[in-house]
């Protein structure tokens, strides 16, 4: 009874998040999704295999190799066993097309088969959140006549029940070298018909899990080790985004959301719950389906009008790096027939690499899978494949900047860190309602339109970031959720390195911006430390006890759920300067030295914040020596919502830098002009005119942040201001400060820009809304209103709910 006592520890006034998953008693090894996806009802539906691999922590049991484990029969050989064993009749799943569904989902019932709360049986506990189960049945794995060949050799059990564990077993087990014939073997299990005259499995749907029992089991291994689950997803499910693409079409995304993808599919949310899956996707021909598989899945016709698109990983990842979309996409494409010659690479390899490649260079640390670390091919590989898909509106813009700058940010990342951990790459240009810039998992980055307009500085920074992502976040990823700066934090100090480098910058010029960048981070993350919740800004909430879960692996993940969490940055810039901090200790090239270290030693791990920073430590034993420990970065750093003092210390340095003292020249003309231009002041005779220099991206961000501290600033400037740095065609960040501008000062005739930003750029928008009550002025309000109607349906749900707090 875990499950119980993890929720009735639960505060239903607190905003954590359960992940009630026993993985210490069960760990799902593959997954195998079979779905059919139906915009009219905005529903996913089909069904989900798992195979099952017991895992008991602390128990005697433990010791024993499910493999090994046998029953009181007698046994035969291999040769005929399969013979001897009654083989089931195939049943289809109930059959559902798009035209003829018009009631609710066929629910399969058993009246006679009562859930009950107390019971000694064993109970398989997944995260599940708004999903219809209707059925839950173990797999008849025997009937697959090709598992014959697991059992050559070996003498098994004549007992039906042990030997569907052996064989799932044996399965699971299969070495990477043979994970062809294991995905095969996969595909032909999840389509085997339940054991006959065999009860389905009991099951019981609650808030935030699916619990499923077998009658008269009492431990895990003795548990089916195959089971298939038939459900559908909810229109609402927090998983899954149904929405209009920019050309106002059906869609649908996973959105990354706090509760991840458990309404998506039944699945284990602990992180280290790592598994592979293979997912076969049906829609209408006219949708292309994109996925995080390694695979380039083309699409294959499953009935008139319908594709089936399947994808694979061999690479165990948490379930809830599983990413989906399923659009009218399209593909850009480049002139160039050598996918890495716009980076300025010669004889690259950009062909993909099987994971079964021969040419071996170490032997890796993690679990056995093949992995890209130990391919010789894949080293000498800067630029892996990759395609980038838009709507079609969009579908320009998206080839001249994202096609344009992904091969040098991809050699870039290569530069810094060596292989890619993935062997291709897609990314996509989301819908409007997308709450960030961008989101990474296996394979495929989801990108906001907020990056295609102005200049390619921010589409290239966020490139490098959602790269820096495929080593800290997903080769390495954290062990507790609630250390989200191993993986934000990494990739926004990694995307400066590899910008740089794609910039071609020299030292001394990518040291100056490194510190304008960092300044404006400061800046950043001090108005939000000033404008949050304490609890929210501590980076180790868990403190001491960060990585600990229940005796059945069950956990919570503080604030997780909290609405204002979403919108915080603390993880992403607290993190970053803990880097730069301890990049400043012993040097930015020894440090990015001990970076390839750590990917080295940790890549296919989960990883807690000891784990790098005692490497860290013991890779530089002089900074032991100087007072620097674990406690002390822990003190500084991690687990308080306080500011070090050494970042207060470098942020006085960051501005008196060139490129920041430049910034402020020009912010005093702005000054002095707009004292010219004061209101009633007819300026006849005005003297020189005012020459403004040109400023890059990031220096015209600090200007409009100054100028946003000045208590009044008169039209005449505004428009001046406007004119002269373009400020409508300029990228997303110079935006949302011209239209806080715009706000503060109720400059109208601008107020169109502020609307088009609301409307086009959501990913930073939610944050002006704020600014637009701030100031009480009726036509504000009511422009946020209007906007807020005109998004709602596109709005990721949870920036709606900030909203309208924010406005009502």
């Amino acid at each position: 009874m875990e499950r119980d006592v993890v929720q009735s520890d639960l505060d239903p006034q607190k905003d954590d998040l359960p992940l009630l998953s026993n993985t210490n008693h069960m760990l799902v090894r593959h997954y195998v999704l079979d779905l059919s996806v139906y915009f009219q009802r905005k529903v996913v539906s089909g069904s989900i295999v798992l195979f099952l691999e017991p895992f008991l922590i602390g128990s005697p049991e433990s010791q024993v190799s499910p493999a090994s484990h046998k029953g009181q029969d007698s046994t035969l050989s291999a040769s005929n066993l399969l013979d001897k064993v009654a083989v089931g009749v195939p049943r289809d799943a109930p059959h559902q097309d798009e035209e003829s569904i018009s009631g609710d989902v066929q629910f399969y019932k058993s009246e006679d088969l009562l859930w009950k709360e107390e019971s000694d049986d064993f109970t398989l506990v997944l995260d599940c959140c708004d999903l219809h189960v209707s059925r839950v049945e173990e797999v008849d794995v025997t009937s697959v006549s090709d598992m014959r060949g697991l059992l050559e050799g070996c003498e098994v059990d004549l007992d039906k029940g042990d030997l569907s564990s052996d064989l799932v077993q044996r399965l699971v087990s299969l070495p990477s070298a043979s994970w062809r014939q294991q995905h095969s073997l996969y595909r032909q299990c999840s389509c085997a018909p339940a054991p006959l005259g065999v009860h389905p499995l009991l099951f019981h749907v609650d808030k935030w899990s699916l619990n499923i029992r077998k009658i008269g089991t009492r431990s895990p291994l003795s548990f089916p080790r195959a089971i298939r689950i038939y459900y559908e997803t909810k229109p609402t499910g927090g998983s899954v985004r149904w929405t209009k693409d920019q050309d106002n079409r059906c869609c649908v995304y996973t959105m990354g959301s706090p509760i991840n993808n458990r309404a998506l599919f039944p699945c284990q949310e602990p992180p280290i719950a790592m598994s592979t899956w293979q997912a076969q996707i049906k829609a209408r021909s006219e949708f292309v389906v994109l996925l995080s598989g390694e695979n380039q899945a083309k699409p294959s016709e499953a009935e008139p009008g319908f594709y089936l698109w399947d994808y694979y990983v061999t690479m165990p990842m948490p379930a809830s790096t599983f990413s989906l979309a399923v659009g009218h996409w399209l593909e850009a494409r480049t002139k160039s027939t050598n996918p890495c010659s716009e980076s300025g690479l010669t004889g690259q390899d950009c062909e993909a690499n099987a994971p079964s490649d021969v040419h071996r260079l170490n032997v890796c640390s993690h679990m056995d899978y093949p992995c890209r670390f130990a391919l010789g091919t894949a080293t000498a590989q800067a630029v892996i494949p990759h395609r980038v898909f838009a709507p079609s509106c969009l579908l320009l813009s998206a080839e001249a900047t994202v096609l344009h700058l992904l091969p040098g940010c991809l050699a870039a990342a290569h530069s810094v860190l060596g292989v890619h951990p993935f062997s291709r790459l897609d990314v996509l240009i989301v819908p409007s309602g997308f709450s960030s810039l961008g989101m990474a998992s296996p394979h495929i980055i989801f990108l906001s339109q907020s990056v295609l307009s102005g200049e390619k500085h921010l589409c290239g920074a966020r490139l490098c970031h959602e790269i820096a992502h495929s080593w800290f976040g997903l080769a390495i990823g954290a062990r507790d959720w609630t250390e989200e700066w191993i993986s934000e934090g990494f990739a926004t100090y990694l995307e400066d390195v590899f910008w740089a480098r794609v910039q071609q910058l020299g030292s001394d010029e990518a040291q100056e911006l490194g510190k304008l960048k960092a300044l404006l981070r400061w800046r950043r993350l001090h108005d939000e430390l000033q404008n949050s919740e304490e609890e929210l800004q501590v980076l180790r909430p868990n403190k001491e006890n960060t990585g600990e879960v229940s005796e059945s692996g069950a956990s919570v993940v503080k604030h997780a759920l909290n609405p204002g969490k979403p919108f915080m940055q603390v993880h992403y810039l607290k993190g970053y300067f803990l880097l730069k901090f301890l990049a400043g200790e012993v040097g930015e090239e020894s440090f990015l030295d001990f970076f390839r270290l750590f990917v080295k030693k940790y890549h296919g791990h989960l990883v807690l914040s000891q784990d790098f920073l005692q490497m860290y430590l013991n890779t530089f034993p002089a900074l032991k020596r100087k007072g620097l420990s674990l406690d002390v970065i822990y003190s500084d750093w991690l687990d308080t919502p306080a500011i070090s003092k050494w970042l207060f210390e470098r942020s006085a340095v960051w501005a008196q830098t060139s490129l920041v003292k430049e910034v402020k020249e020009e912010v005093a003309k702005w000054i002095q002009f707009s004292c010219c231009c004061g209101k009633g002041s007819k300026r006849k005779r005005a003297g020189p005119k005012v020459i403004f220099k040109e400023v890059s991206p990031e220096q015209l961000v600090l200007l409009l942040e100054f100028l946003l501290e000045e208590s009044d600033l008169g039209a005449a400037t505004l428009r001046l201001l406007e004119k002269t740095y373009n400020l409508q065609a300029q990228d997303a960040e110079v935006k949302h400060r011209w239209c806080e501008l715009v706000v503060k000062h109720k400059y109208t005739p601008a107020y169109g820009d502020v609307e088009r930003f609301l409307i086009h750029d959501q990913a930073m928008g939610v944050y002006l809304y704020g600014e637009l009550m701030l100031y009480e002025d009726p036509r504000q309000q009511a422009l946020a209103r209007r906007c807020l109607e005109l998004t709602q349906d596109e709005m990721d749900q949870s920036a709606r709910s900030v909203v309208r707090e924010m406005i009502l």
